[in-house]
């Protein structure tokens, strides 16, 4: 098996944000070198004044957190959510990636990346794979590249399954944080009439749009937008969509209802378990009515609309 280390760096002060961040990426994969207090921690499991003056010229303003990713797991995608959620969270890091083994960690993943079954009217298919019999399923064909969406992380294939239901044919939607733009070519794909996707993260944008290309969509009808959900998007959807992060989702819960059409949906997903009961009260606050709460390998998606 082929691995990679990827090293996240940031602000001492917003260490614990940040492995949970990581934590949601590669879960008990992590290493965090924090040296902000290590004459304290020394003391307390040490028991010991003599520290080693190495350590104590260890920058303290930052902490340096490792994951390990196998190649089966796309470190490539776990990069492209670690900046995602971060840019998100408003954390300054710093990235950087190197392979534990052999083989380019970057490219040798899309060889456990075939063709894979969403809910019952889709299936997405890696550009290099020829896709199998669709069964009347429509074929989304991806390639991600360093953007977070192939359709196998929970979070995506949640809103995924509850744009199915949610999708009749004629409806517009908006991708908030869109990455690979395979939420909003499904949109699309499932019937909708116009798709916007909008990302903060210029490589994200840049592939979003070739995606689009390749499934034979372009403006008017799909629209990647390079911001945030203020900076570029005007008018009212039927539908909204975010997979970004519970913090996230409540940042945009307060300004989303002039977005959404009388009896719109929103979708929020990339929610962790221990932070639904965060989400649904700022839901509540805000005069959204939960209306589907879907969950799997301990994330949540929930469809909600404005209460009357």
């Amino acid at each position: 098996m082929d691995w990679a280390e990827i090293t996240l760096t940031v602000p001492a002060e917003h260490a614990e944000l940040a492995a949970a961040v990581a934590n949601m990426a590669a879960p008990g994969g992590l290493y965090i070198e924090d040296y902000s207090d290590i004459e304290q921690g020394v003391r307390e499991i040490a028991h010991v004044d003599l520290i080693d003056e190495s350590l104590l010229s260890r920058d303290r303003s930052k902490t340096v957190i490792r994951l390990y990713v196998s190649a089966e797991e796309n470190p490539a995608e776990t990069t492209a959510f670690l900046r995602e959620r971060l840019d998100n969270a408003g954390i300054e890091f710093e990235i950087t990636t190197s392979g534990v083994r052999e083989d380019d960690w970057a490219n040798s993943w899309k060889q456990y990346f075939k063709p894979l079954v969403a809910g019952d009217r889709l299936i997405i298919c890696p550009t290099w794979e020829k896709p199998p019999s669709a069964d009347g399923r429509k074929v989304l064909y991806i390639d991600p590249g360093m953007a977070f969406g192939t359709g196998g992380h929970h979070t995506t294939r949640l809103v995924l399954e509850a744009m199915e239901r949610r999708i009749k044919g004629g409806e517009t939607v908006l991708d908030v944080g869109c990455g690979s733009g395979i939420l909003s070519i499904a949109a699309l794909l499932l019937g909708a009439e116009r798709a916007d996707g909008v990302d903060i993260d210029p490589l994200a944008v840049r592939i979003a749009r070739e995606n689009g290309k390749i499934n034979g969509f372009g403006s008017p009808e799909y629209n990647i937008i390079h911001g945030n959900l203020a900076d570029g998007i005007s008018g009212r959807y039927d539908l909204i969509a975010a997979n970004i992060s519970a913090d996230a989702v409540v940042e945009l819960i307060s300004g989303l209802r002039r977005f959404l059409k009388p009896g719109g949906v929103f979708i929020s997903s990339g929610i962790i378990d221990t932070a639904e009961k965060e989400v649904l009260a700022c839901l509540k606050q805000h005069g959204f009515v939960v209306l589907e709460r879907r969950e799997s390998g301990g994330w949540v998606a929930l469809v909600s609309s404005v209460g009357d």
